[in-house]
């Protein structure tokens, strides 16, 4: 049976991820767990099920289909209203992702997210959009989730790729073994970096892990190299002040070899549907859109540190 990996998304004509159009190809599974991440259904390694409120009718296919008794009968909406509760159609300690209650359901309301893929199917996909690529200098570019959490199938698309003549970015938050990265680079174009912040406790408070192993691999990455796209995510109350920016700008300068350019990526809320839909609360999800414009004054900061910055990432001239 041929390997494969779970994929929420092969998303196509995305040009801010890489040079020129791009597809990006997003993996299941991430060992951080980010309090703004924009893909939340890319951080478990498990498929699971997004319920779509404003299409379900409650007919009640998905409860007589499920083996668990998961799915939960529908409730008075001005009762859970006047009551501040939050209801959600599947009781998520019962659920064992048999994910009958997909199949049943007539409406759409129930969907998958995480599709079993193989390699070959992944590269054909992302093969069907050469034009684009060769008209824009784009190619596929390996997201997530996190790739380096899956090492071995992350090795073969973007060897396999390379074996079709396809230009590659991997997109990484670097926590990860210098080893498992290194293997990848093999493969690999162009390396998106995620730095979030250079203080290792508010890293840790805001993700889950410290940044100590994300530092040592982005200085090894320059060192040797490697054409290196720092991309760091804006977030209020996280890094968007402006001694963060500073204290980023800093270690940049002070790497062992120059990052090609630093991404500021202003954060958004656009996803927030996507937590309802896992029956997850976001805390960030109230927090407004920030206007990219507020972004000019740090970008000046970076590049009087020497270093070439943008707001938003684009790698296409024309977008």
């Amino acid at each position: 049976m041929a390997e494969t990996c779970l994929i929420t998304e092969i998303q196509r004509f995305a040009v801010n991820d890489g040079p020129g159009i791009r597809t990006n190809v997003f993996l299941k599974g991430c060992p951080l767990k980010c309090a703004w991440c924009h893909n939340p259904e890319t951080i478990s390694a498990k498929p699971q099920v997004f319920w779509k409120k404003r299409l379900c009718v409650q007919c009640g296919a998905c409860m007589d289909a499920c083996p668990t008794g998961a799915v939960q009968p529908p409730i008075d909406p001005v009762l859970s209203q006047a009551e501040g509760t939050d209801y959600y159609k599947i009781d998520l300690d019962r659920c064992d992702y048999s994910l009958s209650c997909v199949d049943a359901c007539p409406y759409g309301a129930l969907e998958i997210t995480g599709q079993a893929m193989t390699v070959e199917e992944i590269l054909d996909e992302v093969e069907s959009d050469r034009p684009f690529y060769e008209n824009s200098g784009g190619g596929m570019t390996l997201s997530g989730g996190e790739p380096t959490a899956h090492p071995a199938f992350s090795e073969k698309i973007l060897a396999g790729a390379k074996a079709r003549g396809l230009h590659t970015c991997l997109d990484t938050n670097g926590h990860c073994s210098w080893s498992v990265l290194e293997s990848l680079l093999k493969h690999t174009d162009v390396v998106l970096f995620d730095l979030k912040h250079t203080d290792p406790e508010k890293h840790k408070e805001w993700t889950g892990v410290d940044n100590a192993l994300i530092k040592e691999n982005l200085a090894l990455l320059v060192k040797n190299r490697v054409e290196t796209w720092v991309r760091i995510p804006v977030i209020p109350g996280f890094n968007d002040a402006i001694q963060d920016h500073k204290a980023a700008a800093l270690f940049l300068s002070e790497l062992p070899g120059r990052v090609a350019r630093v991404d500021l990526l202003p954060y958004h809320n656009w996803c927030q549907d996507k937590y309802g839909w896992l029956g997850q609360n976001w805390p960030l999800g109230r927090t407004e859109a920030m206007e990219p414009s507020l972004l000019e004054i740090p970008r000046e900061l970076y590049e009087m540190s020497g270093l070439e910055a943008t707001i938003g990432g684009s790698g296409f001239e024309g977008a």
